[in-house]
């Protein structure tokens, strides 16, 4: 990928960042607003808090019910089905942390989730985990970011 002129390397890391959260943003909205009604599955309840300050208005879901990880996952599967959405990509958008208890979260409810034929949608938590690293690791920090949501008010 070319960089933008006149952008830092730090700013561009910032703007590829902000244009997949916009993106993610667009796809969590109900379908009346715009979107794919995509519901995102995150960690906890401060996870829920950022990604609603950055902007998200559709359903954002935790893995952290008290559940085991059997009913979560059969839960997700009873709720969201396995079809894709109606903009023909991956229904659930899975969002952990890219720390190491955020890596095993991950790749776990992925192999779960496709294990019952239900698509998931990686790109959010892989673009955040490969321009954030040096700044943040979780998906609650993300929001301090100044420079990142100035940037992300602009696009």
């Amino acid at each position: 990928m070319k960089r933008r002129k006149n952008l830092s390397v730090k700013e561009e890391k910032f703007f590829l960042a902000a244009k997949a959260i916009k993106e993610s943003i667009i796809r969590n909205q109900s379908i009346e607003d715009g979107g794919s009604n995509c519901p995102i599955i995150v960690e906890g309840i401060n996870d829920i808090k950022c990604l609603r300050i950055l902007g998200f208005t559709g359903i954002i879901e935790t893995i952290n019910k008290g559940w085991d990880r059997s009913r979560i996952i059969a839960y997700f599967y009873e709720k969201y089905g396995s079809e894709l959405a109606v903009d023909g990509l991956p229904r659930i958008i899975l969002l952990m942390d890219w720390d190491r208890t955020g890596d095993i979260l991950q790749e776990s409810f992925n192999n779960r989730l496709s294990s019952m034929d239900m698509k998931v949608d990686q790109t959010l938590r892989n673009v955040l985990s490969k321009q954030l690293r040096s700044e943040c690791r979780t998906v609650e920090s993300i929001s301090s970011i100044e420079s990142l949501l100035e940037i992300l008010s602009l696009i």
